[in-house]
């Protein structure tokens, strides 16, 4: 078989194949539409309000998000509405006087009602106190919302509820059946409005009991009542977070796809250039010489290199230095008279003395060792 007619028929088994694997594809995969709601990420993720900033501009509205309030900023107008979601009894006072100053003139103001709190509740200068509303510790019941063509809705089923005393002007409310526990109130301040709901839930993008949101036609039945006494007139600030997130534990939650990384690599790092202190197992100990070894080889090595007169040296100088303790009149004397002495004193010969004190011929081994024995016999006897 030729080349050429190899090379096209494994061609044509490909194209064959080929064809068998798309004509299966179209036989047994089945083509069809579906729509799949993909989770929110960008500005939806961090703001709560985006859907009702972005429901309040489709109909025309001018609505802004913040994330702190910011009077200064902010230009309040007096036809403006501003919603605020974090506890108001964080305001500084300044910002309460201000955004008092702004309603009374005909501005209005949302606000959700906190849970109690011993160390931020009782302060005269709060804005909840100069408007006479408590948090009450009656446990929220769902409140039934009725709209025209809709099913019952069941509202404010989580939440605070709270309390409003006789002094403040209250236009609208809503509660359990009492007056005394309310989860939404609309009070009059001058000329314009304040409304304190128990939970805020409906406003935002949709969680918990609320996952439709703003979807849901009675929310945005609800939410155009709350937001009803300057809709279309002025701009909609939406506060969304007055108090800013931590720097640290935002990097902490939302960082660590980078962060743990690079701790793993530092630590490795470290380990790798960081000095040994110890090895994980004691390394096995290694022979060693005890200190005659190592005095026998010392001796030795003088020995082989022709050092030997430093090794009788050594020798009668250790025997000299007990001398000097033992007898010093002995040791002061020099010569003949030095070994005479020494001999009466051990009462040995004078010959052997005088043969022990004579320095040995360097290669003399016999006369090495027998006078260091001489030496040493001297030095024990004394």
């Amino acid at each position: 078989m030729s080349a050429r007619l190899r090379y096209g028929l494994i061609a044509g088994i490909g194209v064959l194949v080929s064809a068998l694997v798309v004509a299966w594809v179209f036989s047994a995969v089945e083509r069809r539409k579906e729509e799949i709601t993909l989770p929110a990420y960008g500005e939806p993720t961090y703001n709560p309000l985006y859907a009702l900033r972005e429901t309040l501009r489709r109909d025309g509205q001018k609505a802004e998000s913040r994330r702190q309030l910011d009077l200064a900023d902010m230009k309040l107008q007096p036809g403006d509405t501003v919603v605020m979601l974090d506890d108001p009894r964080l305001l500084s006072p300044p910002q309460v006087s201000g955004l008092l100053d702004w309603v009374q003139f005909g501005g209005h103001l949302v606000l959700q009602m906190p849970e109690a709190d011993e160390e931020l509740d009782g302060d005269d200068a709060g804005l909840l106190e100069q408007l006479g509303v408590e948090t009450s510790e009656v446990p929220a019941r769902c409140l039934p919302w009725r709209v025209n063509g809709q099913e019952e809705h069941q509202e404010f089923c989580s939440g605070n509820r709270f309390t409003v005393d006789g002094s403040t002007r209250v236009e609208r409310r809503w509660g359990d059946g009492t007056d005394a526990t309310l989860a939404w109130a609309r009070l009059r301040y001058g000329t314009g409005r304040i409304d304190v709901l128990g939970s805020t839930d409906f406003l935002r993008n949709g969680r918990g009991e609320y996952e439709t949101g703003l979807r849901d036609i009675p929310h945005r039945d609800l939410a155009r009542l709350v937001l009803a006494p300057n809709y279309g007139k002025g701009t909609t600030h939406l506060v969304y977070e007055m108090q800013m997130p931590s720097l640290w534990r935002t990097l902490l939650k939302q960082g660590w796809p980078v962060w743990l990384p690079l701790l793993l690599a530092l630590l490795a790092w470290l380990w790798a250039r960081s000095q040994r202190f110890g090895a994980l197992q004691p390394s096995p100990r290694g022979d060693r010489r005890s200190l005659l070894e190592h005095v026998r080889a010392s001796g030795e090595h003088l020995h082989r290199y022709g050092k030997s007169p430093l090794l009788y040296d050594a020798v009668r100088q250790s025997f000299l230095a007990r001398l000097r303790r033992r007898a010093p009149v002995a040791a002061a004397l020099v010569g003949d008279a030095q070994a005479q002495a020494i001999a009466d004193h051990l009462q040995w010969p004078l010959a052997r003395v005088q043969s022990a004190l004579q320095v040995p011929p360097s290669r003399d081994d016999n006369a090495l060792r027998e006078r260091i024995r001489l030496l040493i016999q001297m030095r024990n006897q004394l």
